[in-house]
C-alpha cells in the first residue's frame, strides 16, 4: 500500500508541475494532495515538499492554517476567468455546459477567495 501511495504521490506532483503551464490544471490542489499521500508513505518525499523554495510556503500555510496567499488567490481567480472567457468565446459546446462550467468556477473561486489570509 506505501508503494501505491508514493506512486499516485508522484503522479500528482507531476500533474502540479504540468499545472503550472497549462492554465485549466491547478498546480497547488495537486500539491496538497501529494503531500498528504507523501505523509503516509514517504517522510523524505513529504519534507522535499515542504522545503521546496516554490511549493513548501503555500503547503505549509495550508496545512497549518487553511490559508492561501492574496496574491495566489487573485492569480486562481483571474486564471479561473480568463479560462472561462475563452472557453465561452471560443468554444461550441451548449449554453447549459457553458452555465455549468460558469457555476463550477465561480464556486471554486468563492471557496479560494473565502480561505484566510495567513498569518505569519
Amino acid at each position: 500500500m506505501r508503494l501505491i501511495l508514493m506512486a499516485l504521490g508522484w503522479f500528482f506532483v507531476g500533474l502540479g508541475i504540468i499545472g503550472i503551464f497549462v492554465p485549466l490544471l491547478p498546480t497547488t490542489p495537486f500539491m496538497i494532495l501529494a503531500a498528504a499521500l507523501f505523509a503516509r508513505s514517504s517522510p523524505r518525499f513529504e519534507q522535499w515538499l515542504l522545503d521546496h523554495p516554490r511549493f513548501g510556503q503555500p503547503l505549509l500555510d495550508w496545512r497549518k492554517q487553511g490559508a492561501i496567499s492574496r496574491k495566489a488567490k487573485l492569480l486562481a481567480v483571474i486564471v479561473m476567468a480568463v479560462s472561462f472567457a475563452a472557453m465561452a468565446l471560443t468554444s461550441n459546446a451548449s449554453t447549459a455546459l457553458k452555465a455549468i462550467t460558469g457555476l463550477i468556477l465561480l464556486g471554486s473561486a468563492a471557496f479560494v477567495v473565502s480561505r484566510p489570509d495567513p498569518k505569519r
